[in-house]
């Protein structure tokens, strides 16, 4: 289930600190959103609906945490645009990133993965 943008904002608040109550993500969240206390408050309960968020009370106050990890966000989102984007295989990708300007970092990081890849799949067979 694909996250849209205003979620991304509150799930990476709860991936930063939870649990959280509504308002303090609102107070997270304030300098890059102009969001009122109800849209916070929608948003989170539509996550909680999505299976993405647990809401525990406490008195009469919501404490949210994820139950989404970020690597298995960034996983299925990554999955969905593949599909959308490039017919759900990586070759095309990779000749998109080939045009990009990678630091020297991302490619040492890029080959580093790749080799540990050839090892795993190495050690399989």
């Amino acid at each position: 289930m694909s996250l849209t943008d205003s979620e991304w904002k509150i799930m990476n608040c709860l991936w930063r600190h939870s649990p959280l109550t509504a308002r303090d993500v609102l107070e997270e969240l304030e300098e890059e959103t102009e969001w009122a206390y109800t849209t916070v408050k929608t948003l989170m309960n539509r996550l909680v609906d999505k299976g993405m968020l647990e809401a525990r009370k406490r008195a009469n106050t919501s404490y949210y945490r994820p139950l989404l990890s970020r690597a298995q966000a960034r996983s299925e989102a990554f999955h969905s645009f593949l599909e959308r984007a490039f017919d759900g295989t990586l070759a095309p990708f990779l000749g998109f990133l080939k045009e990009e300007d990678l630091s020297a970092a991302e490619r040492r990081t890029l080959k580093r993965m790749l080799e540990e890849r050839e090892e795993a799949d190495g050690s399989d067979a």
